[in-house]
């Protein structure tokens, strides 16, 4: 024995033999330290069974019965939230903090009493115990919001959002479709907003604004002159607390009560937190920083868009820029890769210690659990960060008008490709499209959903309803999906957002824009086509950061600017041609929905001189 390692490792320096000393002992440590893999809770390669019609339901349900609540004692968000306050014992329900602090916490019982109270100054104010009852909320995401999303629910009154980045033509429409009375704000800012609809004559129902900020006299003296009363958010917690109409009862609210706009794919992961009694914490309010959130907050439960898990894997993948880096990470990537497989995950091994403590300290370090959604993801992204993270990643699929999902990605099931099987809540069908060749014979079509969490219909507006629900209840997504062999839902399409080119030839550039922003320079793209033209052309953004070092290795120097004049040869892959726009796309610009969707409409009218220049061009 002793002559072969002699033999094996003689000819070796000593530096090398101590650095392969030291690797096996890493590799001893972490697969003695290997924890029991998680198993799934059905048959993976069934996930999801064919019922009557055509379409499928849950494997994970015992008979074609769909569920509508999980926990007997929590049938409406008020009683969800009474059960946190008793499975947590009255402990720590939202969290916020100031820059360089750490975050204060208000009790599930502080939470409810305030919901409480302002509700009940609320009724003092006019409002009436309805499901008729719309309060806006105009504010971002920070404690009061919830208080006030509750204070609604516990008196069956119906909240609205607001989005902090809607026009005031957007807002004017919400007010009035929903004949809102009283709008909770969080800064003066945004009730001078309000207020300048007022003057105007644009919002004549609004009567009363809430302000969660300090104000000054300059804003109530503008109020009162076109009749809008302006109170403060703890004046009338403390000084309507007292005058309650009656005890509390929580609203049974689906998107029955709350239509189109109450529900986000967020709204459904915190339902979830508050009835077992979880805390939430909020962000200062600055995305820049949401680092520094993060890493004090530490959470466990992360809900997170593709676009920032391409930036982990981008920043991962650019860190390792020496050999003896990349040799590392492709080692670590290898053996957490095979644990995944095996349904392992987990950030506390010697690898993860060596390779991946940095990156995963940027999000707090004790993230469990993530949950993706809003946009598709690249398998081998998902596959690498199930591993370089030591967390489950799911990926969920949904949207507003199905309480924000209708599928799940199963636990203990780390293959990609699919967005999971239907939710238990909800059936699935494939319909037929046959301008675009899908037929449900070839397990593929239209996704359709049917069930408990689908919404009754867009507020006082029955032609669009009609559009979306069917006569037998069938909600239609516009989304193309195709049933995988193992009982998952995959997304391969989209409806809506297709055309024809003048061969005849349907296009939907989603998918072709898809390609293009996984390109490491690429920060958003927008892919053009007409009926008359029979080729594309592309709107691209370049990625600030990645751009120059990008554009380096071939040989194109200059200013971020100088750089995006000469980039268009080595980005023209799919489309005939492409014009490069230095400014990001945003809610603020008008090109994107608050729900960070593409404005194609915008978009064609902002660049319709490029788009014209771009196929004069071709025919030259």
């Amino acid at each position: 024995m002793i002559w072969i390692l002699q033999v094996l490792f003689s000819p070796l320096p000593t530096p090398a033999l101590i650095t392969l000393i030291a690797f096996g002992v890493v590799i001893s440590l972490w697969v003695m330290s290997r924890p029991k893999p998680v198993f799934p809770s059905v048959d993976l390669n069934k996930q999801s069974i064919g019922i009557e019609g055509g379409a499928r339901r849950a494997a994970i349900l015992t008979d074609n019965n769909l569920i509508s609540y999980y926990f007997e004692d929590a049938k409406t968000l008020y009683e969800v939230f009474q059960r946190g306050l008793h499975a947590s014992g009255n402990g720590n329900c939202l969290g916020y903090r100031k820059p360089n602090q750490p975050y204060q916490w208000l009790t599930y019982k502080q939470v409810l009493d305030r919901a409480e109270y302002l509700g009940s100054g609320l009724l003092q104010k006019g409002c009436t115990p309805s499901s008729d009852q719309f309060i806006g909320i105009f504010a971002q995401n920070r404690p009061e919001w919830i208080i006030s999303e509750y204070a609604c629910y516990t008196y069956s009154m119906v909240a609205v959002p607001l989005y902090d980045t809607l026009g005031p033509e957007a807002i004017v429409y919400i007010v009035n479709k929903a004949d809102m009375s009283v709008v909770i704000c969080d800064k003066p800012e945004k009730a001078q907003i309000l207020l300048e609809n007022c003057e105007r004559g644009k919002t004549p129902c609004l009567k009363t604004i809430i302000l969660m900020d300090l104000f000054d006299k300059e804003l109530n003296d503008r109020a009162a002159k076109v009749g809008v009363e302006i109170l403060a958010l703890q004046e009338v917690e403390l000084t309507l607390s007292d005058l309650s109409k009656g005890n509390p009862k929580g609203a049974m609210l689906t998107h029955e009560n709350v239509v189109a706009n109450a529900a986000a794919f967020l709204k459904s992961i915190e339902t979830v937190i508050y009835s077992c009694g979880a805390k939430v914490g909020f962000f200062q309010g600055d995305i820049k920083l949401l680092t520094d959130d993060m890493k004090t907050l530490k959470p466990t439960l992360f809900p997170v868009v593709p676009r920032l898990l391409n930036r982990i894997y981008d920043k991962i993948q650019s860190g390792a820029n020496t050999p003896v880096k990349k040799i590392l990470l492709n080692i670590g990537m290898t053996l957490k890769m095979a644990e995944v497989k095996q349904g392992i995950t987990r950030n506390d091994s010697i690898l993860d210690r060596i390779i991946f403590k940095k990156v995963q300290e940027t999000m707090g370090g004790r993230v469990r659990i993530m949950v993706t959604a809003a946009a598709p993801i690249s398998p081998s992204v998902l596959t690498f960060l199930r591993a370089a993270l030591g967390c489950q990643i799911f990926e969920a699929y949904g949207q507003t008008e199905c309480s924000a999902g209708c599928t799940f990605s199963m636990p203990g099931d780390w293959t990609t490709g699919h967005v999971g099987p239907p939710l238990a809540c909800n059936i699935i069908k494939l319909d037929d499209v046959e301008e675009m060749n899908y037929y449900s014979s070839n397990n593929e079509g239209e996704v359709c959903i049917k069930g408990p969490n689908v919404f009754k219909g867009y507020l006082k507006d029955p032609e669009k309803t009609a559009e979306a629900i069917d006569k037998d209840g069938w909600l239609h997504t516009g989304d193309i999906g195709k049933w995988m062999p193992n009982g998952t839902l995959k997304i391969i399409d989209r409806k809506k957002n297709i055309f024809k080119l003048a061969q005849g030839e349907y296009i939907a550039p989603e998918k072709i824009e898809n390609v293009y922003v996984r390109s490491a320079p690429v920060a958003q793209v927008f892919v053009h086509g007409e009926s008359l033209r029979s080729c594309l052309i592309g709107i691209v953004v370049p990625d600030h950061e990645t751009l120059p070092e990008f554009a380096a290795k071939l040989g194109i120097k200059g200013s971020y600017e100088d750089i995006c004049k000469n980039s268009v040869s080595f980005l023209t892959f799919l489309v005939k041609d492409l014009h490069i726009h230095p400014e990001l796309f945003s809610v603020e610009n008008g090109l994107l929905t608050p729900t960070l969707k593409a404005k194609r409409a915008e978009l064609v009218k902002l660049f319709q001189k490029e788009i014209e220049d771009l196929y004069s061009n071709m025919q030259e």
